[in-house]
């Protein structure tokens, strides 16, 4: 199985818990960051990265995350262009499907996060100021 192959099966598996914290979003950012690659768009990569700030440092549910990306999609700007650390987390999206489904696997998904998030220790400052500056906009 491809590693896009296990996240349309994660994806599959998230989408389908209907949950009301969304953790679906979680999954998703934790895709992007740590699949992100040349062709990747800036857009793409500071999403994923914001909501990743969001989920590990605030505690923020998918939910909560989802609509602060539409709050940050409703007002455009250049996105910054981040250094991409080689590897990009220790835990991988099979680790993560290979959890029992249910409360294991939801939070491999969490260790998911945390692993890639850390990984971007030097974007870290870049992503923290950037969802400062979208915290104070209506």
């Amino acid at each position: 199985m491809t590693d896009l192959e296990a996240f349309d099966e994660l994806s599959y598996y998230t989408l389908s818990r209907g949950d009301a914290g969304f953790i679906h979003q979680h999954a998703v950012d934790a895709y992007a960051a740590q699949y992100a690659g040349e062709g990747t768009k800036p857009i793409t990569l500071v999403f994923g990265l914001v909501g990743l700030h969001l989920a590990v440092e605030r505690g923020w549910t998918g939910r909560q995350v989802q609509l602060f990306h539409m709050k940050m999609a409703r007002h455009k700007r250049p996105w910054p262009e981040l250094p991409m650390p080689v590897p990009r987390g220790d835990i991988r999206i099979g680790v993560v499907l290979a959890a029992a489904p249910g409360a294991e696997r939801d939070a491999r998904i969490m260790d998911w996060c945390r692993s890639v998030w850390d990984a971007y220790a030097d974007a870290r400052t870049t992503i923290r100021n950037l969802a400062a500056d979208f915290d104070a906009l209506p």
